[in-house]
């Protein structure tokens, strides 16, 4: 049977510097090389690591007597508590290898983060064999033996991939041993392998979210015969017989020791999350403890949460509906009051229909996963929100990320994928940056290349725009993107989502988005209180002016006292970069009777931590310049 080889590599380009993203090696029969193709290209496109803008895809033939056979290492399992616990055992297997300068060989991998390849390190005199140092030794043409009808699950699978390179490298000629830790900012875990001592996994080699890794190879040999052992590793082709496609597990002694240890790294590495009770309604200043604070963290942005009209509205529909629905719409769950405040929603929104779901999150995954089919494609920014990425995943269609805000990405993604059926979404306002999407471009790209455009209004409803339409009349656009989504939780002071566009679409979505066929609808209160927020909105666009208003007031005086900011909403992001900082940021602040939250990965990329002001309506403008003054001091001394 004939055989391919196929390679992908992808890579982006940042202030003219190219970075790795993805790789992968497949070796194929002819059948599987279209799925395969596609699977590998999408992985190049959704990374932990980032988009790619430039993805290479190489098919070559191979002859079946050039493919050589060899078998799986075997494989054992070293649970490190921590990072240190990990180098320690690949120290401990260098000594067993009969390498005594292991700490000397560790230090060289500060050398390979920024590397292409693997570097070639002479295991006794620490000397860098490869010929491109920058470029490094890169193991190719290598797959697990398999059977046609393994499928093409876009090569994610990282312990087998590791258990290939890592029997190949082993069997090249002088390789005492292999060491790799992954560049994969979600992926802790590494290994040792050589031709004597197996693969040793390792279950904690770096902290959660640690994007540094790389790989060394150790060479113990005669200096003329490197050609013929890169030459091996780099064009030798290789079958790997029984590689395990999952590392063979014992039960722990304790299961709970697993999750506490995992939360013990999120604490070490600024990343650990908690609840605050807070004791009064969501407004401009809130009780906890007993201690009364500035609330700088609330979506609340127009103050309605507390509003006695609203509050009136949930009460009185409580008393008439019942505490709850009693059901999904589409069983015995359907109010009056859900008919009304959809007509509302339209008649606000501009469009012909409206459907409510139980949350913002829900309306995201139901809307994108029952647009998503199978053969259609998604086009999502960079830095939308996680219930659009769940979306998106939970959906069975191709989806493409590009660049944030970047149309030029996009259209040049567009005309790659050649899609059929597709969906282009974007927040309307991000809600860690605060900008606001460029949604006449996006529509213009959408209609040239007959796709459906999609937008999250969750933080542009009653913010953005003259009077709190939103995106659309913020841009002064006469027509409304296809698929308009929005919360009912954030400036409509209740709990909820939804989304806005042609009867046809939200007859659609009846009929398909899971995640509103299958859930209980919301209560009368939520619906009530809902109606009454936005019948408010509309008839005092003044609150609106006034969130604005305080928006720029609290930019401007941070500028004042020296801290770089901006915004096009109310979401004012203030950039640390450190978790650990950010945190100690926010609780320093804390302490001095702010509220203010500290954003951190994975909701913001790795080293990108910020404290996250939201501004309300119904603050003022002194303590707004007052809050700016505390916050500059802290920032200043981080």
């Amino acid at each position: 049977m004939t055989l391919f080889s196929m390679k992908m590599r992808a890579s982006r380009t940042e202030c003219d510097t190219t970075s790795h993203v993805s790789g992968a090696e497949k070796i194929l029969s002819e059948a599987e090389l279209a799925e395969n193709a596609g699977a590998l290209i999408g992985r190049a496109l959704h990374h932990a690591k980032g988009d790619a803008d430039y993805i290479q895809l190489k098919i070559e033939k191979a002859a079946p007597e050039a493919i050589a056979y060899i078998d799986a290492l075997p494989v054992r399992t070293v649970e490190a508590a921590d990072a240190a616990e990990g180098r320690a055992a690949i120290l401990s297997l260098l000594h067993e290898l009969g390498l005594s300068n292991g700490e000397a060989i560790m230090e060289k991998f500060h050398e390979t983060y920024a590397m292409r390849g693997a570097m070639l390190l002479d295991a006794d005199t620490l000397e860098r064999l490869e010929p491109d140092h920058a470029r490094g030794i890169r193991a190719t043409y290598m797959d697990a033996e398999h059977a046609p009808s393994r499928p093409a699950d876009g090569g994610k699978n990282h312990f087998q991939e590791a258990i290939v390179l890592a029997s190949k490298v082993a069997n090249a000629p002088h390789i005492v041993a292999e060491i790799c830790m992954s560049d994969d900012p979600d992926y802790v875990t590494g290994y040792v392998a050589s031709k004597t001592t197996g693969y040793m996994r390792i279950t904690k080699l770096k902290a959660l979210g640690d994007p540094d890794g790389g790989r060394i190879f150790l060479y113990r040999g005669p200096r003329e015969d490197v050609p013929k052992t890169i030459a091996y590793l780099e064009k030798q082709m290789v079958l790997v017989k029984n590689a395990p496609t999952s590392p063979t597990k014992q039960p722990p002694a304790d299961p709970w020791r697993v999750l506490s240890e995992n939360l013990e790294q999120r604490k070490a590495a600024g990343l650990y999350r908690s609840i605050t009770t807070i004791d009064s309604p969501q407004s401009a200043h809130v009780t906890v403890g007993g201690k009364n604070f500035l609330m700088l963290a609330s979506n609340s942005y127009l103050g309605l949460t507390d509003e006695p009209r609203v509050l009136r509205a949930a009460s009185e529909a409580a008393l008439r509906f019942g505490a709850g629905s009693g059901g999904s719409r589409l069983t015995t769950g359907s109010l009056p009051l859900h008919d009304e405040l959809e007509k509302a929603i339209s008649a606000f929104k501009g469009t012909e229909a409206t459907l409510l779901f139980d949350t913002g999150y829900m309306a995201n995954v139901g809307i994108l996963s029952a647009l998503g089919t199978k053969d259609a494609t998604i086009f999502s920014d960079e830095l939308n929100h996680a219930s659009i990425i769940d979306g998106c995943r939970l959906s069975r269609a191709r989806v493409v990320v590009y660049r944030h805000a970047d149309m030029a990405d996009l259209e040049a993604k567009i005309k790659a994928a050649r899609p059929g059926f597709g969906v282009i979404v974007t927040d309307a306002v991000f809600s860690m940056d605060g900008d606001v999407a460029p949604l006449p471009d996006i529509m213009a790209l959408a209609k040239k290349y007959g796709l459906l455009s999609m937008t999250d209004e969750a933080h542009a409803t009653g913010v953005i725009g003259k009077t709190g339409r939103g995106i659309v009349e913020y841009f002064g656009l006469k027509e409304q993107p296809d698929v308009m989504m929005g919360t009912l939780s954030k400036s409509l002071a209740s709990e909820g989502g939804f989304v806005s566009g042609r009867a046809l679409l939200i007859e659609y979505l009846k009929n398909t988005a899971r995640s509103f066929i299958f859930s209980t609808s919301q209560s009368p209160a939520n619906l009530a209180a809902a109606r009454e927020a936005l019948a408010i909105v509309e008839k005092e666009p003044e609150r609106v002016a006034r969130l604005q208003e305080n928006t720029r007031v609290f930019i401007a005086a941070l500028r004042e006292n020296g801290v770089h900011a901006k915004s096009d909403s109310a979401i004012v992001p203030i950039v640390i970069g450190n978790e650990r900082r950010a945190t100690e940021a926010a609780k320093r602040l804390y302490d001095d009777g702010i509220f203010l939250s500290a954003i951190r990965y994975p909701t913001v990329a790795k080293g990108s931590a910020r404290l996250r002001a939201a501004i309300m309506a119904t603050h003022t403008k002194s303590e707004l310049r007052e809050a700016a003054a505390k916050i500059a001091t802290v920032v200043s001394e981080q």
